[in-house]
């Protein structure tokens, strides 16, 4: 019986109840707000479904799309190629064309002509052709969709700003009739207000429990939801006297986001006093709503802050089920013993490094030397891992991406890593084609880095003023910053994953990295011979006798596996080897001795070697 519930397969994947009242819903099928408020609501998803839209037929013929037939689906985050506007939740799909219209432009769709001679004195054509135009009506803003076309004038219009009545009566300004502006109170519309009017009053009981009433008007509140001030027409709850902002009634109620290795929820009230917000660092106020982490009880976020673009995928999880807990990297066998998932043919067995400087011995990882750091080493083959490296969880979010990433352990060529730069081809964390190498992936925040000890970095949205990075003075494409007040220390990811301590052929010790140093006088790079700037990082041996570019002790290819191989358009396969030997090869392009410690050695031409990305 529907009194009991129905099951809409094309619509919902759980049982609805029948929803009639006389409060206006914004539907969660089309994105509208109808006058006729008879639906179908999920109440474990929060689901509102209007009844005109709930009876959409699986497949459909539309004027606006003749030569094939559309699909109902369920795709968030698209846009209708109609009315240009984001897809709320349903959609009708040309899977031959990727054709995309709404609910409502599939049950309302616009006149092929149309004649506005008020507000233009030509007949207007519906294109039936995807393209990117001006908008010449209201909005002035360049679309991508079908747009209304005026050929004796040359002019294209957005669907939405032209099909509509150009008098209207709006629910906020009840006493006069107004076109976008009514000089008798002073009150002026915009044109996503005038096309869609916000409801007079409303229940959403994702946003307050009780109804809210819009009141029109300029006046400064500060919105119960976010914490923020605003300065209008915010809906009001006059039981309790909770204000919120327009924009703040579809903050989603369970999220992933960036910052964190949990889910986090939206809470009326944070309630935790003398915190900072878990994205922009800056204090909260405990007295509003914001999202919070229901395991670790003190990490808080700004609303605004966790449904930022770059903070969060826009993907509301209430109702939707938990990732699996994360799968362990290693399978401990024994004390000293484990299995790694990235190599489970063969136990690896640790080394505790003893001060000896391991420099051929390269962790198939982070593809760096294994230096002074303990180790794991297969106990049948040349595979190595450093302990630490070893434990890098399987899955884990990072601040510059808002999707959650996979450590990938096979192999492949190169690829160039998001956050510094780089070219590697060890492991990577990944997802599609976002790809970090191991020890930038592995950053997180608060990060305490041995060059800046007293104070942790946290990644902050880029400021104006583009600051260095302290360690190459050089603009970074993302750096970690030092929140405390009058401390201006900034640092790039490349810097920030540079190896505290290397070997290289041109000393006989270990070499240490250097955060710079106050000297007078001129110092120069023992490798390339050039002069060296000592307020910028450098590497410096046990007598602190020598200043080292960092570049010419690690060179290009310091994030490549030795003895792999790869592939170039130029000059085909290229194997990556140790520059170890007692004569230093010529490379072919620029005819001088390579001095890196890892160089390509081509695999098609006898005795060619390259020293750097530029000579390739």
């Amino acid at each position: 019986m529907e009194s009991e519930g129905v099951l809409l397969p094309l619509i919902h994947e759980h049982l609805m109840m029948p929803l009639n009242d006389l409060i206006p819903r914004r539907g969660d099928c089309c994105g509208r707000l109808k006058d006729i408020n008879d639906g179908y609501y999920c109440k474990s998803c929060d689901f509102f479904v209007h009844k005109k839209c709930s009876e959409s037929s699986e497949y459909i013929e539309h004027p606006s799309h003749p030569i094939h037939a559309l699909q109902l689906l369920r795709k968030a985050s698209r846009f209708c190629d109609l009315c240009g506007w984001t897809i709320k939740d349903l959609l009708y799909h040309c899977e031959i064309c990727e054709f995309d219209i709404d609910i409502y432009c599939a049950k309302y769709p616009p006149p092929e002509v149309i004649d506005i001679s008020e507000k233009h004195h030509h007949k207007l054509i519906l294109l039936k052709e995807l393209s990117e135009f001006y908008c010449n009506a209201n909005c002035w803003k360049t679309g991508y969709a079908y747009p209304y076309k005026c050929h004796e004038c040359d002019l294209s219009f957005h669907v939405n700003c032209v099909w509509h009545p150009s008098e209207l009566k709006h629910p906020s300004e009840v006493d006069h009739r107004l076109f976008y502006h009514c000089s008798f109170c002073n009150f002026t519309l915009d044109m996503r207000c005038v096309l869609y009017p916000p409801p007079q009053s409303l229940l959403d009981l994702k946003a307050h429990d009780h109804q809210l009433t819009l009141l029109p008007r300029l006046d400064s509140f500060t919105c119960n939801a976010c914490g923020l001030k605003g300065d209008r027409s915010p809906y009001v709850c006059f039981k309790c006297g909770f204000m919120i902002h327009q924009d703040c009634l579809d903050l989603p109620r369970l999220i992933n986001i960036n910052r964190h290795d949990h889910r986090v929820s939206r809470t009326s009230v944070l309630g935790v006093v003398n915190s900072v917000c878990g994205v922009c660092r800056e204090k909260v106020d405990w007295t509003c709503g914001g999202f919070s982490c229901k395991r670790c009880t003190d990490f808080v976020v700004h609303s605004k802050c966790a449904t930022r673009e770059d903070v969060w995928n826009g993907k509301e999880l209430q109702g939707v089920p938990e990732y699996p807990e994360d799968i362990e990297p290693y399978v401990v066998i024994d004390d000293n013993t484990i299995q790694h998932f990235s190599h489970k043919e063969h136990y690896l067995r640790l080394h505790v490094n003893g001060g000896l400087c391991e420099d051929n011995k390269h962790c198939n990882a982070c593809t760096h030397p294994v230096s002074l750091q303990s180790f794991y080493e297969c106990i049948d083959c040349d595979f190595i891992l450093h302990q630490n490296c070893a434990g890098f969880p399987r899955m884990k979010w990072h601040v510059l991406h808002n999707e959650r990433l996979t450590l990938v352990t096979t192999e492949a060529d190169l690829f160039r890593c998001t956050a510094c730069g780089r070219f590697s081809n060890g492991f990577r964390y990944q997802h599609n084609k976002t790809s970090f190498h191991l020890l930038c992936g592995s950053i997180s925040e608060p990060l305490v880095h041995p060059s800046h000890p007293h104070h942790p970095l946290y990644y902050l949205l880029p400021e104006k003023n583009v600051k260095s990075c302290n360690g190459c003075n050089k603009v970074a494409p993302h750096v970690l910053r030092c929140i405390e007040k009058d401390c201006e220390f900034v640092l790039g990811f490349e810097c920030a994953t540079l190896p505290q301590v290397v070997k290289h052929r041109s000393e006989d010790h270990p070499l240490s990295l250097c955060y710079g140093e106050e000297a007078n006088g001129k110092y120069w790079c023992d490798i390339c011979e050039k002069e060296t700037n000592p307020k910028t990082w450098f590497y410096t041996c046990k007598d602190h006798r020598a200043s080292l570019h960092t570049h010419c002790v690690l060179g290009d290819f310091s994030g490549l596996m030795p003895r792999s191989r790869i592939w170039t358009m130029a000059f085909g396969h290229i194997e990556v080897v140790l520059n170890k030997s007692v004569s230093r090869p010529l490379c072919w392009n620029c005819k001088l001795h390579c001095i890196p410690p890892i160089i390509f050695k081509s695999l098609d031409t006898s005795c060619v070697y390259f020293c750097s990305y530029g000579c390739i």
